[in-house]
């Protein structure tokens, strides 16, 4: 939000949603267990052994790292063959991807029978005649 919240911009959205992901990810925690720290994958292996090509490496780094679809991680060479796009511009293709694609789940009846009682009480309220359109 800019201006004291007088001017929205949809990118900023975007990528304050990214960054709240990355934040809540880190929060969580890494979780402390023989499993997920592979010590039977370092007993194999052994000292000065290389884990990368593992098949558990494989199996678990995707899955469990923060992933994003704005910040790019991708070594320069790559991001100048991919266009050279700035944070700003990925934010904006992805704002205007969402506006032109995102369908939203319905609400259930019980839902939206509670907005109902609740406009129809202001409406009582504050005294506004109903129009016919």
């Amino acid at each position: 939000m800019l201006d004291m919240g007088m001017t929205f911009d949809f990118a900023q959205f975007v990528m304050d949603n990214e960054i709240f992901k990355m934040i809540r990810k880190v929060i969580g925690g890494i979780e402390v267990s023989d499993r997920n720290m592979a010590v039977d994958i370092i007993k194999e292996i052994g000292p000065g052994g290389e884990f990368v090509s593992h098949q558990h490496t494989f199996d678990h780094f995707k899955a469990e790292q923060s992933h994003t679809k704005l910040f790019d991680r991708s070594m320069r060479e790559t991001w100048v063959l991919d266009g050279e796009t700035n944070l700003t511009e990925r934010a904006y293709a992805e704002a205007n991807f969402i506006l032109n694609n995102h369908t939203p789940l319905p609400l259930a009846d019980s839902i939206l029978q509670t907005i109902r009682s609740i406009v129809e009480e202001a409406e009582k309220e504050y005294a506004v005649e109903k129009s016919d359109g």
